[in-house]
Order: structure tokens, then sequence, then C-alpha cells
């Protein structure tokens, strides 16, 4: 067995497990130095405790619920089984006092991480997420690595957190005035001169995109939520819609520079777009590099053709109510249940977005490659878990139901637009079973 709290640690067998306990209670979280928040945590810290394992491990999460409301964890990005997804509709919520096991191996090497799956708007706004590294014997040698969780929050004057669920909010999602690296107010970051960096990124705030700069300096993407991609990718900004990942490799420096990791403007339909700092990169004294950053990483075999045909449209679309202010809808219903799929069939989805906005598709438990948006194949191929959708716009992808049968869930991950109806059940069957799964009925819910 292996510390889940160890980093970079060399194993000492080709796979084992990580045993990790992990509490939800409530805490002081300091954001900044004088400057504390009530918050949720998991075990006391926001965010909560970074989970590495190598490729093939056993990953055993013993999760004791301290809050006086229930919960659930949510694995994003890991391909594991069903039962073990975090969602209602295949495990009992934890309740107050209850303990729940989480067991999987994790398959695939990438930057993913863990949140609440339950009353999410609130309990993850709270500081209920964290990081899960797993590295395999592929990784590209840099100086140092880093991970960065962004998020933000939004505070009332007297540092406690603004109430919840103002029509504005459920209809845009809920940005914060305090930005956040790690569960610190716009920190500095400290880096050597002439080094190159790994930086695993993740957004885990409720409704921000990030369209990431670095003092508008070149950097490359060499990952998405699904691990490596084929070749490193040059860029000067990256988008983070919630919920995504982005590798990215940083530097060299020049030392004495000072420069700040942005979110540039990005027009979402739902406000003015503006900069906004999350941190500061300060350069001190030059060290020399070791890092070697390969040309290829990997080989990514395309699903299908750009203009494959699609067997299944999802489509994303909002309308006036007088109740709620705006329902969110998936193929024109509220907490949609979709038709069960096949496993070993090839899926070709166009989702689309007939919203005058701006949502990010999320699919559990399942890598998709994305053959084009509006037409236009992207600029790499990579696996992915997150994509945006663009307003009146869509997006075509492919995925392979691997034989991993049970229901699975897919969803715009803005918080407030789940919560709002924006999400749909469906279950993955194998030959035979598909009687079955048309008479089961996953029951709709709100986490």
């Amino acid at each position: 067995m292996r510390s889940a709290y160890l980093h970079h640690e060399t194993p000492t067998k080709p796979s084992s497990e990580v045993i990790i306990d992990l509490e939800a209670r409530p805490s002081n979280w300091e954001v900044a130095p004088g400057r504390t928040v009530a918050a949720w945590t998991y075990n006391g810290q926001v965010p909560g405790p970074t989970i590495e394992a190598e490729v093939g491990d056993t990953v055993v999460v013993r999760l004791t619920n301290s809050l006086d409301e229930p919960t659930t964890i949510h694995w994003h990005g890991i391909r594991l089984p069903a039962a073990m997804d975090g969602t209602q509709v295949v495990q009992p919520l934890v309740q107050p006092g209850e303990m729940f096991e989480y067991r999987f191996t994790v398959p695939d090497a990438g930057t993913f991480w863990y949140h609440s799956h339950h009353n999410e708007t609130v309990q993850m706004e709270r500081g209920l997420y964290g990081a899960l590294v797993v590295r395999d014997a592929g990784e590209v040698k840099v100086d140092r690595e880093r991970l960065l969780m962004l998020d933000d929050m939004k505070l009332r004057r007297n540092g406690d957190f603004a109430k919840f669920g103002s029509w504005i909010e459920e209809h845009t999602g809920r940005e914060g005035d305090v930005r956040l690296v790690n569960g610190k107010s716009e920190p500095t970051l400290d880096v050597a001169a002439g080094q190159v960096e790994r930086w695993r990124v993740i957004n885990a705030s409720s409704a921000r995109y990030v369209l990431l700069s670095i003092g508008g300096q070149e950097f490359f993407i060499v990952g998405t939520g699904g691990g490596l991609i084929e070749e490193r990718v040059p860029v000067r900004e990256v988008l983070l819609v919630p919920g995504d990942r982005a590798d990215i490799v940083v530097g060299p420096f020049v030392e004495g520079a000072e420069l700040f990791v942005n979110a540039m403007p990005y027009n979402r339909h739902t406000g003015k777009p503006k900069v906004e700092r999350f941190a500061t990169v300060r350069v001190g004294a030059r060290r020399e590099s070791v890092a070697v950053i390969p040309d290829r990483m990997r080989s990514i075999e395309p699903l299908a053709a750009p203009d494959a045909t699609p067997n299944r449209v999802v489509t994303m679309s909002e309308r006036l109510s007088l109740r709620r202010g705006t329902d969110f809808m998936i193929n024109g219903e509220m907490h949609h249940n979709d038709k069960p799929v096949m496993v070993g069939e090839l899926q070709i989805w166009d989702v689309v977005n007939a919203s005058h906005m701006d949502h990010p598709f999320h699919l559990h438990g399942f890598f998709f490659q994305v053959l084009n948006v509006n037409g236009v194949a992207p600029a790499y191929r990579a696996w992915q878990d997150t994509v945006n959708v663009p307003p009146k716009g869509r997006v075509r992808i492919a995925w392979m139901p691997d034989d991993r049968p049970g229901f699975w869930m897919y969803h715009c991950h803005i918080l407030e637009h789940h919560a709002g109806g924006m999400m749909a059940n469906f279950a993955v069957v194998r030959p035979g079973e598909e009687l079955m799964a048309n008479g089961m009925t996953a029951h709709s819910w709100h986490a």
C-alpha cells in the first residue's frame, strides 16, 4: 500500500493500492493571510488532499460524512465502474455520520479531480473538491511540476459566502469576485529562471470560463482531460471551461521577470468579459534545465472521420419559467432519461446548443474525441470528457462504450444549469440486455 499523500513516489511494484480516508467536514478556510471563510472541506483543507496513483493502481477512498447534509463524490474523468461514479442513481447518498467506500482501478494517466455530486452549487462552492493525478512511465520530463486548481467564490462584506440561488445566478451560473489558485487568493508562484515546468491546470469553478494567459508568453499544451496529446501545441492562451483540465509546459522565463496568470476576456454571452488575475509568477535566480519534451508523446487512433454520420442528437436548450425563472433542458426535457447505448457500438453524437450562451458538456465515465465544431475539425486530436458547445453551435463527438454496463450521466458543467435540469441519465448495456434497460427508469434528481 502507498500513501495517497506522498508526491513523486516511485512505486515498488507494477500496481498496488492507494488508500485514503476523506472526511467531509466544516472547517475554517484561510484564503489569504488573516482572511478566513467558514467552508466545507475534505480533511480540513481546500482543495482536498491530492490523490496520486500509478496506472493500474486500485484507489480506495473511505468517505466519512461529518456535514449536516448528505453528500457523494464523483471522480471526474476516471473510467471506473458505474457503481463508483458517485451519482445518486448508482449509490445511496452518504448521510450525516455515515461512511462509504469507493474502490476502483485507474486505467489512464492524466489529470483528474473529485468533487461533491450532491447539492453541488453549495457544496462545491464551499470547498468540496480535490485533485487526482495518475502517472505512468511515459511522462514528459520537466524541472518541476505544479498542480493548479482554479476556482472562484462569491463573498459578502462580512466574509461569509453570499446567499445562494439568485435568479441571475441560476440563469448564468455563479461567478465569484475572489479568484483562487489551490484555495488561495491570487498567490505568487516562484519559478526559477531557465527552467521548464509542467502545470496541471483544473478549472473547478461553478461557471467561470478561464481563457488562460501567462503574461502573453507562449507555452505548450501537452495534455487534455484524457491525458497526453500526440504532439505539443504552441499557444499563448488556452480555454478552460468549468470541469475541464489542461496540462501545459511553461518556461523558460527570464530572471527577474514578473508575469500575471490571467483569465483573458472571453464572451460566453452572460455579461461583459474582462481581464481577471489568478496569480503572479515571480522569476528568481537561474537554474540549469534538464527538461525533455519530445516532439511526439503518444499516438491516438481516430475513432471516426470528422464528417461521420451521428447516431444520436443531444440538444441543450432553455426556456423561461414563471416558477424558476429558467428551465434548462436536454432534448426538450428537464432531467432527461436518454436511450441506452450498446457495449462495443461506436457512438457518434451531435451535441447541439440551441441556447444563447455557452455550455460545457461533460460525459461521465468515458472519453470522447471531438470530430468537429460547427463543421470544422479541431486543431489536434485528444481524449476528452468535457467540451465547450458555443451558442447556436454543434459539436460532433465520437466515443466507444466499453464493457462497463450500468447507468451513466451527461450534463452541462455549469453547476446551476445542471441543477436546473440540463442533464440526462442513460444506460450502457451488453448485447441482449436492451429490453431490460428499456424497462428500467433512472429516476431524475438534481445532483
